[in-house]
């Protein structure tokens, strides 16, 4: 069903635990997808043992460049973007494939729920502590309580793991390499999904993965992303979520367009804004 994608940047031990939970935990038979940052941690020698597809260049080369070019190895019709620092629970692929077929359109952005350690109050996420380290994963207890509390389907879907139709990936051009190492991308692609016509930026409840957090950015150099993307498209991240994907609130259906006197303003507090930095 899937084509999934995962960079990985000297991560073995949790590129390893996330390829076994797709492995283990998927009902259908997805494509694995790595790209891999250096490896000389022991992961390119493990990807070529095991058959994993791969992508790899010798040094890092961020998100946005690995992810498009492991994406030029996809067979299946659905991309998904994963993290290496995740693993998928039990029903992750099945609740993903229900939405596609009950959507009857296939220009859409899904979104699993991500289930995270540290609470940030974000009202997309699952708060839930089993571990930050492999050391102190707590694995069984997770495959015992990933499936409470209830969380409904939320609106605004630009994290990962996301799902896009393989077509709308050509389409966008996968990710924007001028946001290297990645800091902003998924914002910046949501938004290439909106003027590729995309209203659906869904985040569904039921399909969860177990999020680690930070296990490759906190050791990265990063692109000043907010900048960028003000820059480029003319209004701020936090707008672009307020206004068109609705980021935050329960699913209520595809996002209407915004409320043309209220952008108008937005992008004049964005030109001034721009003008000053």
């Amino acid at each position: 069903m899937f084509s999934i994608i995962i960079p990985t940047w000297n991560n073995l031990a949790f590129v390893k635990l996330c390829v076994d939970s797709i492995r283990r935990h998927s009902a259908y038979d997805h494509q694995v997808i790595l790209h891999i940052n250096d490896g000389s941690d022991g992961t390119l020698q493990w990807a070529r043992d095991g058959g994993i597809d791969h992508t790899h260049s010798p040094g890092n080369v961020g998100i946005c460049i690995a992810v498009n070019e492991a994406g030029g190895l996809a067979t299946k019709d659905y991309i998904v973007y994963m993290n290496d620092d995740m693993y998928v629970c039990p029903g992750w692929d099945t609740q993903l494939v229900y939405e596609i077929e009950k959507l009857g359109t296939d220009n859409y952005m899904l979104s699993s729920t991500m289930i995270e350690p540290i609470d940030y109050h974000n009202p997309c996420v699952i708060h839930g502590d089993y571990g930050q380290t492999i050391e102190t994963f707590k694995e069984q207890s997770l495959l015992e309580n990933y499936n409470k509390p209830d969380k409904p389907d939320w609106q605004g879907a630009t994290w990962p793991p996301t799902l896009v139709h393989k077509k709308y990936w050509a389409i966008t051009g996968g990710y924007s390499i001028e946001l290297s190492p990645g800091v902003s991308v998924d914002d910046d692609f949501a938004m290439k999904m909106w003027y590729a016509g995309c209203r659906i930026f869904k985040g569904v409840g039921k399909s969860r993965v177990y999020h680690f957090q930070s296990k490759s950015t906190l050791r990265v150099v990063k692109n000043n992303g907010r900048k960028q993307f003000l820059m480029k498209w003319g209004i701020n991240q936090s707008t672009f979520n307020k206004y068109y994907t609705r980021r935050g609130g329960p699913y209520t259906g595809p996002v209407a367009e915004p409320d043309a006197a209220k952008m108008q303003w937005e992008r004049m507090r964005a030109w001034m804004k721009r003008k000053i930095m």
